[in-house]
């Protein structure tokens, strides 16, 4: 299973000026570095949850059908599967029409069964979920999550020096994993 990001968030949850202004710094010298770790916020907090916050375009490629052909999506929450694609063993490409499959974007994860349909002949990477996830715009955004890459960008700002892995300066603060942890995908 391999996830490709096919087109990256328009726009950060947190902006640069709500950043700055939580930061107090009134300069633009270190705009481009603030703009990094906001970026960077955002992807520990969206790994740490299992969920794409603002809108983004994805692409889950497999091998072949998994058992019962049903595919859990591992990112949340699903707006839409885009497309189904099968390839044959010479790499031609058919998109399936969506009366093929069903869709159940509510669940987490969301799950996609296909119903009967040829198997792909290529070897590897025989099949390719195009899928669009995310809350929506940075203003679709939970609040907490927000919060939290405020934080954790405020942390790693104050903290530039470089620490040994695990230490105590390392770590996520706490007021950042209590704001997530609402959020985080549980496995049962």
């Amino acid at each position: 299973m391999t996830l490709i990001l096919v087109t990256p968030p328009a726009a950060e949850p947190l902006s640069l000026a709500d950043a700055k202004a939580f930061l107090k710094v009134e300069h633009t010298d270190e705009d481009a570095l603030i703009g990094t770790l906001i970026a960077a916020a955002r992807l520990h907090v969206e790994a740490a949850i299992r969920r794409v916050l603002v809108t983004q375009a994805w692409r889950l490629v497999l091998d072949g059908w998994p058992p019962g052909r049903t595919v859990e999506i591992p990112l949340s929450p699903v707006a839409a599967i885009d497309a189904v694609t099968v390839y044959d063993r010479d790499g031609t490409p058919a998109v399936l029409d969506p009366s093929a499959y069903v869709a159940d974007v509510s669940s987490f994860p969301a799950r996609l069964m296909v119903r009967d349909t040829v198997a792909p002949g290529a070897a590897f990477n025989g099949v390719e979920f195009d899928f669009t996830a995310g809350y929506g715009d940075p203003a679709d955004v939970p609040a907490p999550l927000v919060q939290a890459i405020r934080q954790l960008v405020a942390h790693w700002y104050e903290t530039r020096e470089p620490v040994a892995f695990g230490g105590p300066v390392a770590q996520v603060p706490g007021t950042v994993a209590a704001l997530i942890a609402p959020y985080r995908a549980v496995s049962l």
